[in-house]
């Protein structure tokens, strides 16, 4: 099924489908690591704390620049039309709202609390980036005279630069991070992955032991973020030790990627086969 695009030209339509696209990615690696949080806390409180940190550093080196470059960029291009300037102050006070989240997560005194904040913090962004998806990105591309698609090229150049704080206004958050994680394509291919019959130890699960390990269930995560999901939390295993996805069919495309992406770095063993659902083991090598 084809989705209708609507912009002033096709250089914009295809910078407001990236933008999108962006946006999925944040979201979904947020919702993989807040998921690991969360069931490591019951089940493994050192993982918890391991993933916790890996958690805070994507939030100082990926959400908050990203917020601060749209703050210096795309917001006040859409601030200057009537029709969105509300919508827009509001916006940024949902990022203040984030910003908080995220130090209220930086220095929660235990795991449980931690873990409350990150699940506040995740459902804000993605109600956050469902607005401007279907209501401030759209506007800005249907506008002839902005160019979408050179605002997010400014966006991109400052978060490569490590300038988005620089020209926010002056009430963004201080102390803001400078460095920033660029996004990358994620490009489905023919490829090949081997099954373990077991884990050999290597992620000290005992086997067929699975009592410790983080479970990641992305049956109901949005089918727009679902891959994203699974890279996110993956990205939040440490080596030597391994995760458990559940999936609603076999993912063999998502193999293949998560292949493509990581060679040779996890280890992958079916648990289950189905027919309500698939458990794969993937063990950090």
């Amino acid at each position: 099924m084809s989705v209708l695009t609507l912009a002033s030209d096709s250089r914009d339509a295809t910078a407001l489908e990236s933008a999108e696209a962006h946006h999925a990615r944040l979201a979904g690696e947020l919702a993989g690591r807040v998921t690991l949080l969360l069931t490591a806390v019951d089940r493994d409180p050192r993982a918890a704390e391991r993933i916790h940190a890996g958690l805070m550093a994507f939030c100082d080196h990926s959400l908050l620049p990203h917020a601060a470059a749209e703050e210096a960029v795309l917001y006040p291009a859409a601030h200057r039309m009537r029709e969105a300037r509300l919508l827009v102050e509001s916006l940024i006070g949902e990022h203040r709202c984030l910003t908080g989240l995220v130090d209220a997560l930086r220095t929660a005194p235990e795991p449980a609390q931690a873990a409350a904040d990150a699940r506040a913090l995740q459902v804000l962004f993605e109600e956050h980036v469902a607005k401007e998806n279907g209501l401030v990105l759209p506007l800005l591309a249907m506008t002839p005279e902005v160019c979408l698609a050179e605002l997010l090229a400014d966006m991109h150049h400052r978060l490569a630069n490590g300038s988005s704080t620089k020209s926010a206004p002056e009430d963004q958050r201080k102390g803001a991070p400078e460095d920033q994680s660029d996004e990358e394509g994620h490009d489905r291919y023919e490829g090949r992955i081997e099954e373990t019959g077991a884990c050999g130890g290597v992620c000290g699960c005992g086997g067929a032991e699975e009592t410790n390990e983080p479970e990641l269930d992305v049956r109901d995560v949005p089918h727009a973020i679902r891959h994203a999901t699974v890279f996110g939390a993956l990205d939040a295993v440490p080596a030597g030790t391994s995760m458990v996805l559940v999936a609603p069919h076999d993912p063999l495309p998502l193999l293949a990627q998560i292949e493509q992406r990581s060679p040779g770095v996890f280890a992958v063993e079916y648990l289950e086969r189905g027919p309500e659902a698939w458990r794969l083991r993937f063990i950090h090598r």
